[in-house]
């Protein structure tokens, strides 16, 4: 369930658009692919600097505990993703969903697909997107774990109707939050409340755009290449399959 997402823009343009710039200069490049389980940076905008690009290590949520052993936390917890319905249930998600909330960049992300609903078969993965290829900012949370080393969770939602169709067996999607939430997933002084009803509520209202593409699915998980998204790339405007 979206464990993978592109942000294929150049940084001009995200900075133009967003009307930010990136906080340590040389650490962002364009990618088309890129997998939760090799723990790259993702590049968000934080509660406590809305204005600079930060990058934060996807993915994991890792607590914030100086003797804390990563590796071996990370082989017994998948903090990937942060189910948004139960922020406020879980010890891990709670304090960062309060205190560090963030929006991560991305023009991009791919789901499993069960073809016929066949769920002993082999997913197909597909690529979804807005019209254009259009940059949008999904939820997050984030620890900062050590100086200058940030650490973030995805956060997901209950599929609507169309994602239900594409990611048909978890049927979950991204908290892609519609534009005019952005700055209220920012607030500090959200409550409880407020955060969980942008969970429920916040969704972009603007529908996504699907394609198939190749199968990286049980693959290496660098496939961080512009073949993966060639025919979305030369057609931005590929319809729903």
């Amino acid at each position: 369930m979206c464990y993978e997402t592109s942000l294929t823009k150049s940084l001009d343009y995200i900075e133009e658009n967003k009307g930010v710039e990136l906080l340590y200069y040389g650490t962002y490049e364009p990618y088309y692919h890129v997998s939760g389980y090799t723990h790259p940076n993702l590049f968000c905008l934080p509660i406590e600097d809305p204005s600079h690009i930060y990058p934060m290590e996807w993915w994991g949520l890792l607590p914030n505990k100086p003797d804390l052993d990563i590796i071996n936390f990370r082989q017994a917890y998948n903090t990937l993703i942060a189910k948004g319905e139960n922020l406020m249930k879980s010890k891990t998600n709670r304090e960062p969903a309060r205190n560090r909330r963030c929006l991560i960049l991305a023009d991009g992300f791919f789901e499993p697909h069960y073809p016929n609903n066949n769920f002993k078969a082999s997913p197909v993965p597909k690529y979804c997107f807005l019209e254009g290829r259009k940059l949008f900012c999904i939820a997050g949370i984030y620890n900062d774990f050590d100086d200058e080393y940030w650490n973030v969770s995805l956060v997901t939602t209950q599929a609507n109707d169309v994602f239900s169709k594409i990611n048909n067996k978890e049927k979950r999607m991204p908290l892609v939050l519609d534009p005019t939430f952005e700055d209220e997933w920012l607030r500090k002084d959200l409550a409880d409340k407020s955060i969980l009803e942008l969970v429920k509520h916040g969704f972009i209202r603007e529908e996504f755009k699907s394609h198939t593409v190749a199968n990286f699915y049980g693959a290496d998980f660098n496939t961080n290449t512009y073949e993966i998204l060639k025919q979305v790339e030369e057609n931005p405007n590929l319809f729903n399959e």
